[in-house]
């Protein structure tokens, strides 16, 4: 199984390791041939708006969403990956693929000053808990019906599944824990 890394802008290097540490085939993808070569594919943190802006003018936006609906590929998505899988953006008109149920603030908790790690419980991957770091993190403000809350912090919902797609606020490819990573690998198989 080979996993994808959108390598367009952002945290994608980590993710990388973290995929290999975890013992899978990963590539990094920065065009559509590289796209049609995988079986799962990660979308990292970084600046939502630029890498939306990567994605549109490469058309991997539009082969995401026609892998996601023809093929039901498996996509995880950190901070700037949630947000761009996310159906909307609270208060903004920023274009996303809309794949996941869920409504999300962006920069919730606050600016890159403000960033934290915390331990967290999460549904499936703990105990022992988690440490979650946040940098400018986004939260999920609104659910559909069909979403899995997996973990909140002060009650704002940071972890979270609908389907074959997974979203955090966190950074998991920032720490050394590969718990994340493999719960995500576990749905790509």
């Amino acid at each position: 199984m080979k996993v994808g890394i959108l390598a367009l802008q952002g945290a994608f290097l980590e993710h990388l390791m973290m995929i290999k540490q975890c013992g899978q085939e990963v590539i990094p993808v920065k065009n559509k041939s590289e796209l049609n070569q995988v079986k799962c594919l990660i979308i990292p943190g970084g600046e939502s708006t630029a890498i939306g802006r990567l994605m549109n003018r490469s058309q991997l936006d539009e082969r995401i969403i026609d892998l996601y609906n023809q093929t039901n590929i498996p996509i995880f998505g950190t901070c700037a990956g949630m947000i761009l899988l996310a159906k909307k953006v609270e208060g903004q008109h920023q274009p996303t693929l809309g794949l996941i149920d869920i409504t999300v603030r962006r920069n919730a908790y606050g600016r890159q000053i403000e960033s934290f790690e915390v331990e967290l419980e999460i549904t499936g991957v703990t105990p022992p808990l988690f440490k979650g770091i946040f940098i400018r993190a986004p939260y999920i403000t609104k659910t559909g019906e069909n979403i899995q809350k997996l973990c909140s912090f002060n009650q704002n919902i940071v972890l979270a599944k609908e389907g074959n797609i997974l979203v955090s606020s966190f950074h998991p490819e920032l720490g050394n824990d590969l718990r994340i990573h493999q719960y995500f690998l576990k749905m790509c198989q």
